[in-house]
């Protein structure tokens, strides 16, 4: 990130992120990543997503909640539990398919940048238009999901309206192949991995994911998107927008406060009074 962080933008930011119901733009995150091919080579070949998938949703959860949340020590304990991980995953170009690594920074700036779309786009849904401020903010506040790890902060936008620009692009050129279709029908479809009645829950989140999609990343992956599909999909939006700001921030902000916690029992100084609430 080239611009300091003023403690406004940053506070502009945290009550942004704060805000559970940012989780249910998860699924079509996960999706937009794997639509870039090295993402999903690396996904498809080193990837536990299939076999557990709460696992690898609570280590994405920690490492965000760690960076925009967490004090200086929770964060570089979580960049450092990322980059042990991102170690193997790595492979060379095969068959037409790409080269890939998990250092690979432009990719790292391709998997921040799903997050904070779909979190834009979900925000402005519930809540209409961000006035541009916030949302510069909040733009420069995602740098640090890939400044944190090689991404550094080079050629990430300063604005919503350069990010804008810069995701138009990036979407034109991404190519859903067959290892992306194969992880996603995993995630959206099984229920093995699940915990006892969780799979009773993915009809509702393959409805999200589908409606967080931009219309040719949707159509890519086969979502049926018919007139009435868009219009329950509505239905849903418009009741959680409702109901929402009317629950207890106690609610509103629980995976968060849950992941701090989480992260606070794994860090090496889990007796020290955690900070950066």
């Amino acid at each position: 990130m080239h611009a300091e962080t003023t403690d406004d933008e940053r506070a502009d930011f945290r009550r942004h992120g704060a805000e559970g119901v940012l989780l249910l733009g998860g699924g079509a995150a996960i999706l937009l990543q794997l639509a870039d091919p090295r993402v999903a080579r690396g996904v498809a070949k080193h990837s536990g997503f299939r076999e557990r998938p709460l696992d690898r949703l609570f280590g994405t959860l920690d490492y965000v909640y760690a960076i925009g949340f967490g004090d200086e020590r929770l964060a570089a304990e979580a960049v450092r539990a990322v980059n042990r991980l991102h170690a193997p995953v790595r492979g060379d170009a095969d068959g037409g398919r790409p080269a890939y690594s998990a250092f690979d920074a432009d990719a790292q700036r391709w998997v921040a940048s799903t997050l904070l779309a779909v979190a834009l786009t979900l925000h402005e849904r519930l809540e209409g238009p961000l006035p541009a401020a916030t949302a510069d903010a909040i733009v420069r506040g995602y740098a640090l999901l890939g400044g944190r790890l090689q991404a550094a902060g080079e050629g990430w936008p300063e604005t919503r309206a350069e990010f804008d620009d810069w995701w138009h692009e990036r979407l034109v050129a991404l190519e859903v192949g067959d290892e992306a279709r194969t992880v996603a029908r995993s995630l959206l479809t099984g229920t093995s991995a699940l915990p006892l009645g969780a799979g009773v829950l993915l009809p509702f989140v393959r409805l999200m994911t589908a409606a967080l999609l931009p219309a040719p990343v949707r159509a890519a992956y086969g979502f049926r998107w018919t007139p009435r599909v868009e219009r329950v999909a509505n239905g849903w939006l418009g009741v959680i927008a409702t109901v929402w700001p009317l629950l207890p921030r106690a609610i509103r902000h629980a995976p968060m406060r849950a992941s701090l916690r989480r992260a606070e029992r794994r860090s090496r100084y889990a007796g020290t009074e955690p900070r950066g609430r």
